[in-house]
C-alpha cells in the first residue's frame, strides 16, 4: 500500500505536465499513485489489469511513463512489458512489486523496465523514482530527435552531394579538384576526355602523377603556394592532333577560418578555336596574295595603257585579254568564297529535280574546252546509254564537275588528256575524271578536301587557285549522301570518282528472283 506524506512533498523540478499510466489490480495503489502524481501536475490514467493497460497505450501511444504491477491476475507485469514494447517506443516502465528480489529485478530489466519500486512505498520515494524516469524519457526523446535530425541532415547531405556530382559530371568543361596537398580528389568525365587520360583514375593521386602536361601541373602548384587565381592557354599535346585548353585554376579557402582547402581547375577545350584562328590567318594571307597578284598585274597593264606606252593594236588587245583573265581569276575566287560561306551557313537554295548526267557532263566539257585548248589538253567523254536520272540541283552538279575538270586540266602535263566516264554502279551513278597530270603525294591526299589546301611543289607554283574547289566538291557530294574517292600517284596522274546514289524507284529490277 502507498504511505501518504504531508503537503511538504515538492513538485517536479521542471513543473512540466507528463502523461503517466498506472496498471495495478489494487485499487488503493492506483488511487494513491494518482493522487500523488496529479499533485505534481501530471495527467494520470489507470487500469486494473494488463489487457486494459495495453488498450490505453494503443489509444495514447505518446505515454511518458507506465507504472505496472508485477503480480496481476491474468497477464502479469512481464508479459505486459513484452507486448507494450511493441506499441510504444519512447515510454519508460517502472515495475511495482511486493516481491522485490534480485532475480525479479534482473528479469524486469531484461524485459525493458527502467527500475522497480517495492510495496509499500512512500510518496517521496515514488516521486524521486518518477522524476528520474521522466528525466530518462526526456533524454530518450531528445536522443531520438537528434538521431532523426542527424539522419535527415545526412540524407540532405547525400542528396546535395549526389546533385553536386551530377552537375559536375554533366558539365562540358573539365573539372579537377585537388586538396591542399595537391592530391586529386575529384574529377569529371569531361576532364578525362580533355586530357586524353584513361577512362578512370584511381583517386586520391598526386596531380603530377595524373597529368603529363608539366605547364598545367606548375599552374596548380603555383596557385596552391600563392593562393592566387591563374588563367592561361595551355598546349596539352603536340603533333598533327595538337590540342589546347583554357585552364582556370582557383584556390578554395574556408570563409569562416580562412584556411586553404585546395584548388579547383576548370579546363575548356579551345582546340577548335585555335584551329579556326590558324585557318583564319592562313585565309587572310592567302586572300591577300591571291587578290594582290592579279590586281597588281591589272593595275600595271592599265598604267601602261594609260601612259600610252603601247600603241600597237595587237599588243593592246593582248594586254586587255590578260587583264580580263586576271579579273576573272579574282571573280572565280570571290565566287568560291561565297559558295563556301553559303554552304556553311546552310543558305543555298536548291531546285532538286531529276537530272540527266550525260547532258550535264557534255555542258561542263563545253565550258572547260577553252581552258583545255589553252593548256593543250585533250578532253574525252564516255557516258553509258540509258543512265538513270539523278535527283539534284542542276547548278550544283555543274559546279561539282566543273571544279573536278578544272583541276584535272590545270594540274595536267602539256599535251596530256582528261577522260570523263559515267556509268551505273549498282544503286549509284559513277562518274570518274581521269587525268594524266602531275599527281598528288600521299601527304597531300590526306588533306585534299580541306579548305584552302594547296599542295606546294615546283610543278604547282604557277597554277592559280585558292584551294577551295575540292572543298566545295566534297560539300556537294556529302549533301546528296554520295561519296568521292581519289587514286593518285606522283607523276602518273589522278582519278577522282564520284558516286551519286539513286532513289529507290530508280534502282534496276532484280532479275535473279
Amino acid at each position: 500500500m502507498l504511505i501518504m506524506a504531508d503537503d511538504s512533498v515538492n513538485r517536479s523540478k521542471d513543473g512540466d505536465s507528463h502523461k503517466i499510466l498506472v496498471v495495478d489490480d489494487e485499487v488503493g495503489i492506483r488511487r494513491g499513485c494518482e493522487r500523488v502524481l496529479r499533485s505534481q501536475g501530471h495527467r494520470v490514467l489507470s487500469a486494473e489489469n494488463g489487457e486494459k493497460g495495453l488498450g490505453i497505450l494503443r489509444q495514447e501511444p505518446d505515454m511518458d511513463l507506465v507504472l505496472v504491477d508485477l503480480r496481476m491476475p491474468g497477464m502479469d507485469g512481464f508479459d505486459f512489458l513484452l507486448q507494450a514494447r511493441e506499441i510504444v517506443l519512447e515510454t519508460v516502465f517502472i515495475m511495482i512489486t511486493a516481491y522485490a528480489t534480485i532475480e525479479s529485478a534482473v528479469e524486469a530489466t531484461k524485459r525493458g523496465a527502467y527500475d522497480f519500486i517495492a510495496k509499500p512505498f512512500a510518496p517521496d520515494d515514488l516521486l524521486r523514482l518518477v522524476n528520474r524516469a521522466l528525466e530518462r524519457v526526456r533524454l530518450i526523446r531528445e536522443r531520438n530527435f537528434l538521431d532523426a535530425e542527424r539522419s535527415q541532415r545526412m540524407l540532405e547531405l547525400a542528396t546535395e552531394k549526389s546533385q553536386f556530382r551530377t552537375v559536375i559530371d554533366c558539365m562540358a568543361d573539365g573539372v579537377m579538384v585537388c586538396n591542399a596537398e595537391q592530391v586529386l580528389v575529384l574529377y569529371n568525365p569531361a576532364a578525362l576526355k580533355t586530357l586524353s587520360c584513361a577512362r578512370t583514375i584511381q583517386t586520391p593521386l598526386e596531380i603530377n602523377q595524373v597529368l603529363e602536361c608539366e605547364e598545367l601541373v606548375k599552374m596548380i602548384s603555383h596557385v596552391s603556394n600563392h593562393k592566387k587565381r591563374l588563367s592561361n592557354e595551355v598546349r596539352i599535346s603536340l603533333g598533327p592532333e595538337e590540342r589546347w585548353v583554357l585552364a582556370n585554376v582557383a584556390p578554395v579557402v574556408d570563409v569562416a577560418s580562412g584556411q586553404f582547402r585546395g584548388t579547383v581547375t576548370v579546363l575548356r577545350d579551345i582546340s577548335e578555336a585555335k584551329r579556326l584562328e590558324h585557318v583564319k590567318a592562313q585565309f587572310v594571307n592567302m586572300i591577300a596574295h591571291e587578290l594582290r597578284a592579279p590586281l597588281a598585274a591589272v593595275d600595271g597593264y592599265l598604267s601602261v595603257m594609260e601612259k600610252g606606252y603601247v600603241q600597237d593594236r595587237e599588243k593592246q588587245s593582248e594586254i586587255i585579254t590578260r587583264s580580263k583573265q586576271r579579273i576573272q581569276a579574282v571573280l572565280d575566287l570571290v565566287g568560291d568564297l561565297l559558295d563556301v560561306s553559303r554552304m556553311e551557313a546552310g543558305a543555298i537554295q536548291r531546285e532538286i529535280i531529276p537530272q540527266r548526267i550525260d547532258s550535264i557532263l557534255h555542258e561542263v566539257v563545253d565550258l572547260m574546252q577553252p581552258l583545255a585548248n589553252q593548256n593543250q589538253i585533250g578532253l574525252e567523254v564516255q557516258v553509258s546509254e540509258r543512265l538513270p536520272l539523278i535527283h539534284a540541283d542542276r547548278e550544283e552538279l555543274v559546279r561539282l564537275f566543273s571544279n573536278l575538270l578544272s583541276n584535272a586540266i590545270k594540274y595536267n602535263n602539256s599535251n596530256g588528256s582528261v577522260r570523263v566516264r559515267a556509268e551505273q554502279d549498282k544503286q549509284c551513278v559513277k562518274v570518274s575524271v581521269v587525268d594524266t597530270g602531275i599527281g598528288i603525294s600521299k601527304e597531300g591526299l590526306s588533306k585534299l578536301f580541306s579548305e584552302f589546301f594547296r599542295e606546294k611543289r615546283a610543278e604547282t607554283r604557277g597554277i592559280q587557285g585558292a584551294g577551295l574547289g575540292l572543298s566545295i566538291v566534297k560539300n556537294i557530294v556529302d549533301f546528296y549522301h554520295g561519296r568521292i574517292e581519289v587514286q593518285s600517284e606522283l607523276g602518273k596522274g589522278s582519278v577522282f570518282t564520284v558516286y551519286l546514289p539513286l532513289r529507290q524507284s530508280e534502282f534496276p529490277a532484280d532479275d535473279s528472283v
